[in-house]
């Protein structure tokens, strides 16, 4: 079946690095849509960024300039890169993975039909 595991969570000050990485297995990787979501105590979840298949990635405004996401086909991998992270972008963050091998990415966590099980990330002020 299908698993998505997230790893590099933890505890960072405000203005930290930190990188996740998602590791998938049980799918044809290079037909899987990949992105990365996150939700806050009391919040919804929230899209922060993905691939495209073809042109750029795109993130959510809160995040970009901050963060970047790599995708790697040969290693079933996809990484987000977060920099200058502030108290707001705690969160759990999950690795989330869609059929589709066409079309843009998609911002709507109910489009995707795979979860990991998320990491959490703290950004003390």
């Amino acid at each position: 079946q299908v698993q998505l595991t997230e790893s590099g969570g933890g505890l960072v000050q405000a203005g930290g690095s930190l990188t996740l990485s998602c590791a998938a297995s049980g799918l044809t990787f290079n037909t899987y849509r990949m992105g990365w979501f996150r939700q806050a105590p009391g919040k919804e979840r929230e899209f922060v960024a993905g691939p495209n298949w073809i042109g750029g990635p795109e993130y959510a405004d809160y995040v970009k300039g901050r963060f970047t996401i790599s995708r790697d086909n040969a290693k079933n991998t996809v990484a987000l890169q977060m920099n200058s992270l502030k108290a707001e972008d705690t969160a759990v963050y999950y690795c989330a993975a869609q059929n589709r091998p066409f079309g843009r990415i998609s911002r709507s966590p109910g489009e995707y039909g795979y979860w990991g099980q998320g990491t959490q990330v703290t950004v003390s002020s």
